[in-house]
């Protein structure tokens, strides 16, 4: 009855994960006809799809330890029913401006979503190997709501209104606030102590500015305002970090990372981030702008790297039954590092197999990293420290993934150029620009400048190749993390309140 109680609430807690995954992507293919209905500018655009994003990255820190203080699953319930509220809010917003203001919302909400429902798979399940098959699942409704997201978008604009990818959320938080009192346990420490409000604001400000930074980095012509933004949000993390060691209850225990596993472990994952979101952006413009299919095929065609990740994240268990948790991690990210080379032979005739093929390889052999990975992360700690060490996790994800559009993007961008003797900076620039010229000269304009493109996603399969081959010897040369005993971890039907 204990085993079947903990399966029923994992299931609770996928929802929650699924749905702040899929409402990061979802939003992609509605923004166009949303904008055109409300009127939105560019400026206002960009925030309209970056502010659910900035919210919750920028609190993810804060949201994690404040669960293991106030209680993980009464964080959880304030956050499902803020989500529920606020989705209807985004849903029927009637102008750019609340539009803007109820996303922002919804990732203050969203925070507080992931870091909890990972903590609380820490409690609900006591047996190592069963906590990592629950994290596996766990990771795979993330990267499945993701890949979902676009596909769902686009199946509900075909006959709803744009809002209705917002109201996906409410059924769902709904069935989460009814069931998550019965079937989810409460965790607190009982080491909280008072929450350090200045470490909150100063990880709030530092984190917004650089990822701020590192997204503004891919669109600005003069990088001066992204620059600034990336040096004093550092300058600032730097305060928020020499504040944290000092304090005897910190808002985040930065002297987890002098555990070599969890260091490496985090390094890897933001890494991982770097290149799947890297390759992720040139992949949906190749799909689009070289190969001209349009955005809803395209989301259909790129579904195979969210699948990826999916079923490498389920079998990632089974793998570690049969060989060393760092074995099956590191041999997966050597089988990522084929799919990033695979990338390399896309051109003419074979360029839509080659490209399919090799971005389902690259995510199906992250599936362990992510699986297994996480799971390392935060059975490196004690549990009540888990929520903690569940923000550090999603926060290195976010930062990769920020830093993936940012630094692969710029690579891109500049084989792009070069190849075009820096006649053109970027393929749509191309394309506006050919149907300004004579026919000859605009096919001419547009086969060479999809020529360039394609090169620079030549050069980013192999950038990603280097990366997840060098994480693979990462991963072999650390310890294996120390295992958490059953007995360490608190009865679930004593926690049960």
């Amino acid at each position: 009855m204990r085993v079947n109680r903990a399966w029923l609430g994992l299931v609770v807690l996928m929802l929650p994960t699924l749905l702040v995954a899929l409402d990061t992507t979802a939003l992609l293919l509605a923004l166009p006809r949303l904008s055109a209905d409300l009127g939105a500018t560019n400026v206002e655009q960009l925030w309209i799809s970056d502010s659910y994003g900035f919210m919750v990255a920028g609190l993810v820190i804060t949201m994690g330890t404040l669960g293991d203080r106030i209680g993980r699953r009464r964080l959880l319930m304030i956050g499902g029913a803020a989500f529920a509220v606020l989705s209807v809010v985004a849903a029927f917003a009637v102008s750019p401006l609340m539009l803007i203001v109820a996303r922002a919302l919804l990732g203050v909400a969203g925070a507080t979503l992931a870091p909890s429902t990972l903590a609380l798979i820490t409690n609900m399940f006591r047996d190592e190997r069963q906590r990592g098959k629950a994290i596996a699942i766990w990771a795979t409704c993330q990267f499945t709501g993701g890949a979902l997201g676009p596909v769902l978008a686009g199946f509900l604009l075909q006959h709803f209104w744009w809002g209705s990818v917002f109201l996906v959320a409410v059924p769902a938080m709904a069935l989460l606030l009814l069931a998550g009192p019965v079937l989810l346990p409460e965790f607190r420490s009982d080491q909280a102590g008072r929450l350090d409000l200045a470490g909150v604001g100063l990880s709030l400000v530092a984190v917004l500015l650089m990822v701020y930074g590192i997204k503004q980095l891919t669109v600005e012509r003069v990088p001066v305002v992204p620059v600034v933004a990336l040096v004093v949000g550092a300058a600032i993390g730097f305060l928020f970090v020499r504040r944290q060691l000092r304090l005897q209850t910190p808002l985040l225990d930065l002297r987890l990372f002098r555990n070599r596993p969890f260091t490496a472990v985090l390094v890897a994952l933001a890494f991982a981030g770097i290149a799947m979101a890297g390759t992720g952006l040139l992949v949906t413009q190749y799909l689009q702008s070289v190969l001209g299919f349009s955005p809803v095929a395209s989301a259909v065609l790129f579904a195979p790297m969210g699948l990826g990740v999916a079923v490498g994240t389920m079998t990632a268990p089974a793998l570690a039954r049969r060989m060393k948790q760092t074995t099956a991690i590191a041999g997966g990210l050597v089988g990522s590092a084929l799919g990033g080379l695979l990338l390399v032979g896309a051109d003419g005739a074979s360029a839509l197999p080659l490209v399919m093929t090799g971005i389902a390889v690259l995510a199906l052999g992250t599936g362990p990293l992510f699986a297994l990975g996480t799971g390392l992360v935060v059975g490196s700690v004690p549990p009540e420290r888990a929520g903690s060490a569940a923000s550090m996790s999603e926060t290195g994800n976010y930062f990769g993934g920020s830093l993936g559009f940012a630094l692969l993007g710029a690579v891109a961008a500049v084989v792009y150029r070069s190849r075009m003797d820096g006649t053109s900076d970027s393929l749509a620039g191309a394309v506006a620009a050919s149907r300004h010229l004579p026919a000859d000269q605009g096919a001419e304009l547009l086969h060479t400048a999809r020529e360039a493109f394609t090169a620079g996603l030549h050069v980013t399969g192999v950038v990603a190749a280097v990366i997840f081959a060098g994480l693979a010897v990462l991963i072999l040369t650390m310890r294996p993390a120390t295992r958490t005993t059953p007995a360490a971890l608190p009865d679930y039907e004593a926690t049960r309140s």
